[in-house]
């Protein structure tokens, strides 16, 4: 499927044995991941390293094109500082494992977001955050440099523009604007916000003394769906992205970046499949250029070779401004009795007061039904923990509506956007 795709590169967030084997012989360059929660092992003990080599790459290589080994995932956004400082190290041992099999063709690194900076904008102000920039950072830069790897980044224009919508244009987060930014620092215009994310990041590695790092893209992407308060994520727009990015990508000559003109930047589309079961927001199962199913979510040519004007017409969107209303979260239509009796116990279990409404001779007491209660529970629970990151999922079980549930004496607890 990947290769009917025409991809070059896959990256696997393990080192999967039955995916490195199918990888066998296909061409297709192979990123491979460590857990974050081997990073200790690895960083402590080298005979730990030398293991996950022999295990999780000499096994594949050369059949299977394994090209990058990236140790843990997003582990700077995480607050576990005992793992931070084991990073480094983590990916030491593991280079040294590969060079003494001579395999430093593939190179190791680690990928981080966009909230490793403190500053990021304007690009010349990139700067790294004050509690990792010499604890962590500065030792990592100076490994990429000395093992000539890069600096891997999830940058997500998506995520930057919903959460400030009225002041980043979308079409610029898009690659669509008809309009330059220009830097006040440096004089360099830009066209896009992506390109704004990954100069910030070069910035702020020149202030630390290393200005040539070269980049890859370890995830990037736009989701095709959401909640109804997460606005942007639609299908036209995540075909306008990644088509998009592609061409910009694979562009003859070489675009780079205004701080890098020219300069080829490594890119993964996050992702190959919708995640149907992931839990939080929305968007967290939307991301793929593939359904659950396999089919496909919208045309896409990986080769940048298709033009624009060869697409099939996309259907008009309504979601691209930020939703204004209520909403209430209620159990979902048509899913089963016996899961969602399972989830009131769940969610009412808490003895937070969630479901005190529902108590025998309360307002919400009746009607005494499943889908009455799961549905109150679910819309009080949402209302009062959302701060804290709670979502309108409940494995599957519930959606959100803009009708109000509320019936006679019963309220039912909502969110105001």
């Amino acid at each position: 499927m990947i290769k009917s795709m025409k991809a070059g590169r896959v990256k696997l967030y393990d080192a999967n044995p039955q995916f490195l084997k199918l990888l066998s012989g296909t061409k297709l360059q192979v990123s491979i991941m460590i857990p974050n929660d081997q990073i200790s092992d690895i960083a402590a003990n080298q005979t730990r390293a030398d293991e996950w080599i022999l295990d999780n790459v000499v096994a594949f290589y050369p059949d299977t094109m394994i090209r990058f080994i990236l140790v843990g995932n997003e582990v700077l956004s995480y607050d576990d500082r005992r793992v931070w400082h084991q990073l480094v190290p983590a990916m030491r041992s593991i280079w040294r494992s590969l060079k003494a099999r001579n395999l430093q063709i593939i190179k190791v690194g680690t990928p981080v977001a966009m909230d490793v900076l403190e500053s990021a904008f304007p690009p010349s102000r990139g700067t790294f955050r004050s509690d990792i920039r010499r604890s962590v950072v500065a030792p990592m830069l100076e490994f990429l440099n000395e093992t000539r790897s890069y600096f891997f980044v999830d940058a997500y224009p998506y995520f930057s523009w919903s959460a400030n919508p009225r002041d980043i244009n979308l079409d610029f987060a898009l690659f669509e604007a008809n309009f330059e930014q220009i830097d006040g620092g440096t004089g360099l215009a830009y066209t896009n916000l992506l390109d704004e994310m990954l100069d910030s990041l070069i910035f702020a590695m020149a202030k630390l003394g290393y200005p040539d790092i070269r980049l890859v893209i370890s995830e990037t992407g736009w989701p095709t769906a959401g909640d109804i308060e997460q606005p942007g994520a639609n299908i036209l727009n995540a075909a306008t992205y990644n088509r998009n990015l592609v061409k910009k990508m694979t562009a003859k000559p070489t675009v780079g970046t205004p701080a890098r003109p020219g300069v080829v930047i490594p890119t993964f589309i996050f992702a190959l499949f919708d995640e149907n079961q992931k839990l939080g927001p929305g968007t967290e199962r939307h991301w793929g250029l593939l359904s659950s199913d396999g089919s496909p979510n919208y045309e896409i040519d990986l080769t940048g070779k298709k033009s624009s004007v060869e697409y099939n017409p996309m259907p008009v969107v309504e979601n691209n401004v930020p939703f204004k209303g209520t909403l209430w979260c209620v159990a979902a239509r048509g899913v089963n009795l016996m899961e969602l009796g399972a989830a009131i116990t769940t969610v009412c279990g808490g003895g937070n007061g969630t479901c005190e409404a529902l108590s025998p001779g309360k307002e919400c007491y009746e009607p005494v039904s499943v889908y009455w209660h799961a549905s109150y529970a679910f819309s009080s629970f949402w209302s009062k923990f959302r701060s804290q990151g709670a979502s309108c999922y409940f494995n599957g079980l519930a959606e959100q509506t803009t009708i109000d549930p509320s019936n006679g004496s019963c309220k039912f607890p909502s969110v105001t956007f």
